[in-house]
């Protein structure tokens, strides 16, 4: 049985592997996180997860190594963490009355298998008043998250629906995560 580690200092993704009911330790991943011009969202999120995948499973070549990123898109535009408060204003205007697109890329690696998937929710806002905006921004909630919200906290507040994996906006589709562990003999 393979050592089990999430490339990741992520409350929301610890919390979430948790529901695995399998033993695990979390490692962060210390990598370059920018993104390839050249790649589509869904190939963007699948190379920052097997790059925090492979950061780790190379000085722990006995485990089976779990990285794993977020994106938002909306018009095309990769939405990464707002740089500063003026950022994160001009990204919740954005997405006010709309829909946009969570990918969650997940990269496993062990010595027998190396798997790399992503999965995509569609997120749908409600139209947000320049005071739902400030209090939202006056939480501090969505300085370290993609799209600059939390669909598990107070951005829940700004959600009129979705459709996919709930989960996946979270930061970690667990359902097919669970399902590609099994091909890693855990």
């Amino acid at each position: 049985m393979h050592r089990l580690i999430l490339a990741s200092s992520s409350p929301r993704r610890k919390e979430l592997l948790q529901f695995l009911q399998i033993p695990f330790q979390t490692i962060h991943a210390n990598v370059d996180e920018s993104i390839d011009s050249g790649l589509t969202a869904e190939e963007a999120v699948q190379d920052l997860a097997l790059r925090k995948a492979a950061n780790i499973a190379t000085e722990h070549k006995e485990s089976c190594v779990i990285g794993s990123d977020t994106i938002v898109v909306v018009d095309g535009e990769i939405l990464g963490k707002p740089i500063d408060r003026a950022d994160a204003k001009k990204t919740l205007e954005l997405l006010s009355g709309r829909t946009h697109s969570v990918y969650t890329g997940v990269a496993i690696i062990s010595d027998k298998n190396r798997t790399v998937f992503a999965e995509k929710t569609e997120v749908t806002f409600w139209e947000l008043s320049d005071e739902e905006i400030e209090t939202y921004l006056e939480t501090g909630e969505p300085f370290d998250k993609a799209g600059s919200y939390g669909i598990q906290g107070y951005g829940s507040l700004l959600v009129k629906g979705i459709t996919g994996d709930y989960y996946t906006v979270m930061g970690l589709p667990v359902a097919r995560l669970s399902r590609e562990l099994k091909r890693h003999v855990l």
